[in-house]
């Protein structure tokens, strides 16, 4: 490994406010992509997003992994391991919940480091396919995914009903 490559492993408890403080970009970036269809970062945004993810390190179905660069966590993907779901007419699947870069490190590798890690992970426990949601003005994501392979499925549709 040289020093450029970051380091790829499970997250732990003592990654939460790194965890928190780049959950937060996601929900700045989404917000900004449609302010009413996704969540208003607040100054707690990034409490509650460790919060939230530091609560998933030990349950069974989910998977955290960090990229640490230089002892700091750079980046972080999030994945849950699922079961039928008929409401969107879909078998098991682990479905990746969030996988984010920090900008000032964007571009050297650590996303594909980080997607490598966790489909691997779920290959291991047996998932058939991974299922994903990229936001319809990041086409930066979404040429990653198909680039990794990923095909599309679904397309999702907002109405406000406030008109």
């Amino acid at each position: 490994m040289t020093s450029s490559e970051p380091l790829i492993r499970r997250a732990g408890a003592g990654d939460g406010d790194a965890l928190g403080r780049l959950g937060a970009l996601l929900v700045q970036q989404h917000h900004s992509f449609d302010e009413r269809r996704f969540l208003a970062p607040t100054p707690d945004t990034p409490e509650h997003y460790g919060a939230f993810l530091s609560s998933q390190l030990d349950a069974p179905d989910s998977v955290i992994i960090v990229a640490e660069h230089e002892g700091r966590v750079i980046g972080y993907a999030y994945g849950t391991l699922e079961g039928h779901d008929y409401v969107s007419l879909r078998g098991p699947a682990a479905l990746l919940h969030d996988l984010i870069v920090d900008p000032d490190h964007r571009g050297r590798g650590a996303g594909r480091m980080l997607l490598n890690a966790i489909l691997g992970v779920f290959s291991a426990r047996r998932a058939p396919r991974v299922v994903l949601s990229a936001g319809e003005r990041n086409a930066v994501a979404q040429k990653f995914f198909e680039r990794e392979s990923f095909r599309r499925t679904m397309v999702e549709m907002t109405r406000e009903l406030d008109q």
